[in-house]
């Protein structure tokens, strides 16, 4: 079942709650939002998990049910969802399996119902998939070198980028001016610095290097069904360098992750060349996720 990927990023200093910014979406409210657009609902309302969103699969009467999901306040601007909206929409218009927002009449996928922001999927059921499995990496090889081909098409120009800005140094400073205790503030600044400039010396990735990416690829983020594979959760996508989108998928032991890779590779290089060059820079996109996770 398609679910909401829970490590999706704020920016740090966003001091609304999800709690708070949620407050007023009463299943009355997610009902009347789903009729708001011509559907009519059976009333089966059923959380999944979210963290920064909220999402819910809703029954339609004579029809399948739908997913819908509510923009939490305050986190991405209009322009910034349109533009993952877009992304999703020439993923899938490419046949490319990426479950993308549902378009209306009159094409719009950003919809709103009083204070809320939110879009409509088509529920697509799955599993997590096992990424040991040769045949399963090859195939999402095959996934990221036609995704990627797209994605170095266009830039994005409201979505931000994996950086050491906004990913290390805002992010040190906004745990350090009230999240940690005052006795390990500086030993907790200290490390960070020494990160920052370490980061520094090793990933410096020019604009050349910056493409479209999903930005948060991880299993969880990737269904399999019918001996397929499909893509969900685009929310926190972003410009970085392509490996953004593979690191995160190798798991285990070092000559693990080789032979992971290396099926990886194999697929990819069926439709893009494969960026060896960027293979560097998987340690330091590690650190940045680390640091901007204790941020979030």
């Amino acid at each position: 079942m398609y679910t909401a990927n829970p490590t999706c990023h704020p920016a740090p200093g966003n001091n609304v709650s999800t709690d708070q910014a949620f407050e007023s979406l009463s299943p009355d409210t997610v009902i009347d939002a789903i009729e708001s657009t011509g559907r009519l609902s059976d009333l089966r309302i059923f959380a999944l998990n979210s963290y920064e969103n909220r999402v819910y699969q809703v029954g339609i009467e004579d029809e399948k049910p739908v997913i819908v999901k509510f923009y939490r306040p305050g986190r991405w601007s209009d322009e910034s969802i349109l533009e993952e909206h877009r992304f999703s929409v020439e993923l899938a218009d490419a046949e490319l399996p990426v479950v993308a927002p549902i378009r209306d009449s009159e094409g719009k996928t950003l919809l709103r119902f009083g204070d809320f922001r939110f879009s409509l999927y088509t529920r697509v059921g799955g599993y997590t998939p096992e990424l040991e499995d040769p045949d399963q990496l090859l195939s999402l090889g095959r996934i990221l070198g036609r995704m990627h081909a797209i994605g170095a098409i266009s830039d994005f120009r409201n979505r931000p980028t994996v950086d050491i800005a906004s990913y290390a140094i805002e992010s040190m400073e906004f745990i350090a001016r009230g999240f940690i205790p005052d006795g390990l503030r500086t030993p907790y600044t200290t490390l960070c610095e020494s990160l920052i400039k370490q980061l520094e010396a090793d990933y410096q990735p020019g604009n050349d290097a910056l493409i479209r990416t999903h930005g948060d690829l991880h299993k969880g983020n990737i269904l399999w069904r019918d001996d397929d594979l499909c893509l969900v959760d685009l929310d926190d996508c972003r410009m970085a360098p392509a490996i953004q989108d593979i690191w995160m998928l190798l798991a285990g032991e070092a000559h693990e992750k080789r032979v992971q890779l290396s099926e990886i590779v194999d697929g990819y290089e069926e439709f893009n060349d494969f960026p060896v060059n960027q293979l560097r820079w998987i340690e330091p996109l590690r650190t940045l996720r680390i640091m901007h996770y204790a941020a979030w």
